[in-house]
């Protein structure tokens, strides 16, 4: 099972240990476009500030979050699912994980990235801000700039198994499964059980605690109709919507009562 994660906006700080190794990162196919990423985002925010903020869309308030870009290539790195912070890595608190359950999310998640495209939770990255969103004056927008090492580099990561796929709108843009890959995804939806409405911040905690539970039982589901009865069997409630041919995901909705 692979489970697609999306980043976090906040972050924690960078670590005091060695600096970012780039060739250390999982998914070494995609080290050449990280490369251009990570030099064009440095090269822009040790320029002028408020053009760096207007790119990368930060408020005033965020003005600090510039001269860290700048200093990426020295600042400390730390395991990534450290750096990742926010509602759902709050709910999935990778941290208490027994033993048996950390391993099996350093196998299983990947945390998509406008920086890094994506990595493991274990991949030593410095902190930063780079949204999937942001458009680079020589780059162009990053999601199209992903699509084609991701679509070289994912199939072979996603092997045989079932594809979790959590990410926002931003980041599935990146990377989209296609034919018999798709057919084994799942995309996760949380509706408020009475009126069937998306909800939005209850939607991140709900994910992150359905990653959780799979991790915390050594669950194996081999595909996503599998998948619908694990859940059940961990409690939570679920439709499901099987894709008809042509090579789509699954849909499944994952009923909640509270929306706070």
């Amino acid at each position: 099972m692979l489970v697609l994660l999306p980043p976090s906006e906040g972050k924690a700080a960078s670590g005091r240990g060695a600096p970012l190794k780039l060739e250390s990162l999982s998914l070494p196919g995609l080290n050449e476009a990280r490369e251009a990423v990570l030099t064009e985002l440095v090269d822009l925010c040790c320029g002028d500030e408020d053009k760096a903020r207007e790119v990368l869309g930060l408020s005033e308030g965020l003005r600090a979050e510039v001269a860290k870009n700048a200093g990426l290539r020295t600042a400390g790195a730390r395991p990534a699912g450290e750096i990742y912070t926010g509602v759902l890595y709050d709910a999935l608190d990778l941290a208490s994980l027994d033993t048996a359950a950390k391993r099996r999310a350093g196998r299983q998640l990947l945390v998509f990235s406008g920086l890094w495209g994506a990595v493991r939770i274990t991949d030593r990255i410095p902190s930063y801000r780079c949204s999937m969103g942001v458009k680079l004056p020589g780059l162009g927008a990053l999601g199209a700039h992903w699509r084609a090492p991701m679509a070289a580099v994912l199939p072979e990561a996603a092997g045989d198994g079932l594809v979790l796929d959590l990410r926002s709108s931003a980041y599935a843009a990146a990377w989209k499964p296609k034919g018999e890959l798709a057919g084994r995804t799942a995309t996760v939806r949380v509706l408020h059980a009475p009126t069937r409405k998306v909800v939005s911040h209850f939607n991140k905690a709900t994910k992150g605690r359905i990653v959780r539970s799979l991790l915390t039982s050594g669950a194996a589901p081999e595909g996503p109709e599998e998948l619908v009865t694990v859940l059940r069997d961990l409690g939570f409630v679920v439709e499901a919507e099987a894709p008809g041919r042509g090579g789509k995901p699954w849909t499944l909705d994952v009923l909640v009562d509270d929306v706070h």
